[in-house]
């Protein structure tokens, strides 16, 4: 027997799952998480003593409202957690939960799987200490720890103030915050930010809180290497001006901004279109998030918005599945779609003011480490390029190289391998294609793998 289910228990998750429950449905919710909330509110162990009202600052209100309503909602839905989907099938999903294989039949399906941090590669990337920025706030929040007592921020995120913040709050000391994009650039950007004016306020205010704390904050800077003796000891960079600086630090937070989860979107079915303002392939919907018949897409997870555009999606997307189901068209649809648009357009002011570095990726040493998980170089991929015969795109480069072929399937080296292909081809993002989802999604044992086969 079929069900509603949704993937996914964070704000785009939790928003459907009440409106459904308010129409007098109960779908299925199923979160590979211990605890709904997402990454941006995720709940620490019941267990552990974190001040999240002091952590989560400005947000604590929509945090604390979050998780009362998704408490509202127990006995109303069929709720899962610790629960991977790691293959779709048609409206079969494979699930692996708690160590067992198990099948669900999902008429609709609606994902709403998040994103994860996008990282460039750099010299000493891959050493001891070094995180996602996403990383380091799981660390923090779910395990109320720090990732070093001596923490640089680099990349270019609006999240780089906000985990630095989060820092300092938790006793942490920040020795830099490093933005690899330009305050020119975000002044050039400023126009799509005033789509939410409170959401850049607050962006501001975390500024603000870097300079008042002593913080140094720089701007366009470039990175040079993240070096040490078999751990992270030095983070070394050029600002603005040109010079060279060194910053000691006994851990790295790194981040680019985010990228959508789209695996499970891809093996539904889902069609995709490269993006040209966050330089990405990203699953194609329409304004309520309709992907194809029986398959939605809501929150991060379809295209980068923030937890407030998240919420909102969820609960358009809810709409379209009870409109679909043959429910009378509800006016709150309208005033959503709206809203997502609009909070979607902040995030495209986001994408030009922390900008992808695509020259920086670019112009990477031969030596540089490409993809982790196979130790594939830079190098490697340029040659293997130069080699190939025909057409060459990253799939063909992933089949010579292994890049991508680990145990994150090129969720982590996937943009970079991306921009290093368009590079070695002198073409745009686009032509150099996208790499193509497969199942296992994540690392499964085989033995799971075994029982879920027919």
């Amino acid at each position: 027997m079929s069900s509603i289910v949704i993937v996914g228990a964070g704000p785009a998750g939790i928003a459907a799952a009440e409106v459904l429950c308010a129409h007098g449905y109960r779908p299925v919710l199923i979160d590979e998480a211990e605890r709904a909330g997402g990454q941006g509110y995720r709940q620490p162990a019941p267990d552990l003593a974190l001040d999240m009202r002091h952590l989560m600052g400005s947000e604590a209100g929509r945090y604390n409202a979050l998780h009362r309503r998704f408490s509202a909602l127990a006995g109303r839905i069929d709720y899962r957690p610790r629960t991977l989907v790691w293959a779709v099938e048609g409206d079969t999903l494979h699930l692996l939960r708690e160590g067992r294989a198990e099948t669900i039949e999902a008429a609709p399906l609606l994902l709403a799987t998040g994103a994860m941090d996008r990282i460039a590669p750099m010299p000493g990337w891959t050493l001891p200490g070094v995180f996602t920025l996403g990383g380091a706030q799981v660390a923090l929040k779910d395990q109320g720890c720090l990732i070093g007592r001596r923490v640089a921020f680099l990349g270019s995120s609006p999240l780089l103030l906000l985990a630095a913040r989060q820092y300092r709050q938790m006793g942490g000391e920040v020795t830099v915050v490093a933005d690899t994009t330009g305050l020119a650039a975000k002044a050039r950007a400023l126009p799509g930010l005033l789509a939410s004016p409170l959401t850049l306020l607050r962006g501001l205010g975390y500024m603000a809180d870097t300079l008042r704390a002593g913080t140094p904050l720089l701007h366009g800077v470039t990175p040079v290497a993240i070096e040490g003796d078999g751990h992270v000891q030095s983070l070394r960079l050029r600002d603005a001006a040109g010079r060279e600086r060194r910053f000691a630090c006994d851990a790295v937070a790194l981040g680019y901004g985010l990228k959508p989860e789209t695996q499970l979107a891809d093996l539904a079915g889902a069609s995709f279109t490269y993006d040209p303002d966050f330089r990405l392939f990203l699953p194609k919907t329409d304004g309520f998030g309709r992907a194809r018949p029986g398959l939605y897409l809501a929150g991060d997870g379809a295209t980068i918005g923030g937890a407030d555009a998240a919420e909102a999606s969820g609960a358009l997307a809810a709409h379209a599945i009870l409109s679909d189901l043959g429910a009378p068209a509800d006016a709150a649809a309208i005033p959503l779609a709206r809203r997502v648009a609009r909070l979607r357009k902040f995030q495209r002011g986001l994408a030009r003011a922390f900008a992808w570095p695509v020259a920086q990726i670019r112009a990477q040493a031969d030596s540089t480490v490409l993809c982790r998980c196979e130790s594939v170089t830079i190098g490697a991929v340029r040659a293997a390029m130069a080699q190939a015969l025909g057409p060459v795109e990253v799939n063909r480069v992933k089949a010579m190289t292994r890049c991508g072929m680990g145990r994150c399937q090129g969720r982590v080296c996937g943009p970079a391998l991306q921009e290093i292909v368009a590079a070695g081809t002198a073409r745009d993002g686009a032509a150099a294609g996208r790499l193509r989802g497969q199942a296992p999604v994540k690392p499964i044992a085989l033995s799971a793998a075994g029982e879920a086969a027919p």
